[in-house]
């Protein structure tokens, strides 16, 4: 089975994929990029699709709801040669997003889907995919209809979140709905949602999935995916989350480079590992503590000061 880091906005930069390929992820995502963005040359959004040595294969994920603003991000996206397919995303729920017209709000119109997907296929060369879900709401399941569209714009995958749209991230999956859709189609499909083990790894392969999407359970674990693959996987967390800012401040370098103004290193550094300092520490003695400091980090010598901390020995009782 193949395993994927999900893209997941805020999270899965450079940095942090490279963390997952190390950990043993056989494809990752860039985050979300917005089409129009791009479209506009917003500087901070291109920096969304940059990459660092020793990344595997990195699929692009677009958003936006305007064929010609996606066919001109696929182009832009194909054009630096990082990646390995166009993917575009018909499945977040955040009003942020679907406000547009994009995300999951393009899981109500099918044909929508198929004339994003045709602008996009048309435009560049790399295979284009979909992310998407199994429709609106209970009730209201479309996700045949959206992998029809998907086949018919030449599609060469789709990824599917075995939740409807109202059910955002909680709750039960419908593996039997995405089973059905497996069975249907002729596309690749990639599973996607709350597999944060080997017993829910398992259970998503039973549906005739060709690969498994993970998304929040490697924010702690970003070698899960060795895990799931029935590999050792020793970790010392405190160990690698000293790699992960090293990987950071050498991705700050790179960033500082190419576009010239980005935040100081000490606020760059903060920004990135605000998110991920906890989780690395989750369980150890200190952990609370060191959730309720997170406002007040904002140095790299803080974090620093933290890490170093972490590697102390624990106290004997």
């Amino acid at each position: 089975m193949k395993y994927v880091l999900a893209p997941l906005a805020d999270f899965t930069d450079a940095p942090f994929r490279l963390m997952c390929f190390r950990g043993g992820a056989d494809a990752a995502y860039t985050e979300m990029a917005s089409a129009a963005a791009l479209f506009h040359a917003h500087d901070a959004t291109r920096r969304l699709l940059e990459t660092m040595p020793g990344e595997g294969p990195v699929g692009c994920q677009l958003f936006g709801s305007n064929p010609e603003e996606l066919a001109f991000a696929a182009r832009l996206a194909e054009s630096t040669g990082r990646f390995s397919e166009i993917n575009l995303n018909a499945g977040c729920p955040m009003q942020r997003i679907t406000r547009s017209g994009a995300g999951a709000k393009l899981v109500e119109s099918p044909e929508k889907v198929y004339s994003l997907l045709k602008a996009m296929k048309e435009a560049v060369n790399l295979p284009v995919t979909l992310k998407t879900r199994l429709g609106p709401r209970p009730g209201r399941t479309n996700v045949f209809e959206l992998v029809d569209a998907a086949e018919r714009a030449g599609a060469a995958g789709v990824a599917i979140h075995a939740r409807h749209v109202s059910e955002m991230h909680s709750g039960p999956l419908h593996l039997d709905i995405l089973a059905d859709a497996v069975s249907r189609t002729k596309l690749p499909v990639t599973g996607n949602g709350s597999v944060v083990d080997l017993k829910s790894a398992r259970r998503m392969a039973e549906t005739g999935v060709k690969a498994i999407m993970v998304g929040r359970a490697a924010l702690a674990k970003p070698w899960i995916f060795s895990i799931l693959k029935g590999e050792d996987a020793p970790v010392d967390p405190v160990a690698a989350c000293g790699e992960h800012l090293r990987l950071i401040l050498k991705f700050h370098e790179r960033l500082a480079e190419k576009f010239g103004h980005l935040p100081s290193k000490d606020a760059f550094a903060a920004i990135k590992m605000h998110t991920h300092l906890f989780r690395y520490f989750s369980g150890r003695p200190g952990a609370a503590a060191l959730r309720a400091r997170l406002s007040s980090i904002r140095t790299l010598a803080e974090i620093e000061r933290e890490i170093d901390a972490a590697r102390q020995p624990l106290p004997s009782t």
